[in-house]
């Protein structure tokens, strides 16, 4: 039986890419140099993805500044002084806040799927940020004449044009970018973070018909930063009874580096939907050892005993590089787990 293999998003940018955001954050180079780099290094990502014999590819968000931040990129209302996120090694990485309205977005999405779509013949498939991650952008002390509401309201608008965009533009899939669901777990185990979190993604999602949302899905692990993470003590089964209320057609999830993998699996059945495909990580972006095909495949023999096979597909456990500046991980590991990911999906099926 055919399964269905695609990426989460992020490849890690080359040197020469990575040389030139920094000299042109410090002023040494003009943004037409910048802009000749990142299309060498999509042209050369797209190539190579195309040499993994990936069906569906994405643009490596090689022009992207995070996969975060890619909306408020050039946005003049901002403050760097928001919300702090802690990962497990110690560092930590910020978001801006707001400070006066109307919220809009800088960039959408579309613009990465159109460029991409000009380069290659395979589908191309497009991540978003997650409502949620937005709006945590809005202070706690409030904005003078632009409430907390009004706020919320221009988000949802801007997160549908966002995923509308991409949809319009050709897009084979969108996927929303959800990772500090586990999170919202970590900072309020009471659950009603995160309980906020999935009714504002609903609210933008509601606003796709059911056709629609089939092309559309969440990607959730607990963060992979520097070979970090933020919320993987957090259980993936304490999560997944909450993501599932997300109504969307696809759910990308980390499973490889998952330590326990049954409790996660009986978790999917036992909550998931049947109209809901699960795409599991079967690559740990976070560990160097490329895994081999076979290996691959028995993550998927497994998975295959407790979730039907016609509704399994598979993924990367999280983008290889989801911040421009996070070089822990090499361009060539990065093709060859995701060339195992398809060589090692495609030994499923014969088995199947």
């Amino acid at each position: 039986m055919k399964i269905p293999t695609e990426p989460v998003g992020s490849i890690p940018r080359p040197v020469y890419l990575q040389e030139a955001i920094k000299s042109f954050a410090q002023g040494q180079i003009p943004e037409k140099e910048l802009a000749a780099k990142t299309e060498q290094a999509l042209k050369e990502t797209i190539q190579q993805l195309e040499a993994t014999c990936s069906p569906v590819i994405s643009d490596g968000e090689q022009s992207k500044p995070s996969f975060v931040t890619y909306p408020i990129h050039g946005n003049k209302q901002l403050d760097s002084n928001g919300v702090v996120i802690p990962f497990a090694d110690g560092h930590t990485r910020q978001l801006p806040k707001l400070t006066g309205g109307p919220f809009r977005y800088q960039n959408y999405a579309s613009s990465y799927v159109e460029k991409a779509k000009s380069l290659t013949r395979l589908p191309v498939k497009q991540a978003v940020i997650s409502t949620s991650a937005i709006s945590l952008l809005y202070p706690q002390e409030g904005i003078a004449d632009y409430s907390h509401d009004q706020f919320i309201q221009d988000l949802i608008h801007e997160s549908e044009a966002d995923i509308r965009q991409c949809l319009n533009a050709g897009a084979y899939n969108v996927q929303i970018d959800f990772t500090e669901a586990r999170l919202a777990l970590k900072l309020d185990p009471s659950r009603q973070l995160l309980q906020r979190f999935i009714d504002l993604n609903n609210q933008v999602l509601d606003r796709f018909t059911q056709a629609e949302r089939k092309k559309i899905g969440v990607h959730s692990c607990p963060g992979g930063d520097h070979d970090s993470t933020h919320s993987a003590d957090i259980s993936y089964a304490d999560l997944l009874p909450y993501l599932f209320q997300l109504r969307a057609g696809n759910f990308y999830l980390e499973y490889a580096a998952e330590k326990e993998k049954k409790s996660t699996l009986q978790a999917i059945r036992e909550f998931s939907k049947n109209d809901q495909r699960i795409f599991l990580g079967v690559t740990n972006v976070l560990d160097p050892h490329v895994e081999t095909p076979e290996e691959v495949c028995a993550l998927i023999m497994e998975a295959a005993k407790v979730i039907p096979v016609d509704r399994l597909g598979t993924t990367d456990d999280c983008g290889f590089s989801p911040f421009a500046d996070d070089v822990s991980t090499a361009r060539e590991t990065a093709f060859a787990k995701i060339k195992a990911r398809v060589q090692g999906t495609l030994l499923a099926e014969t088995k199947l």
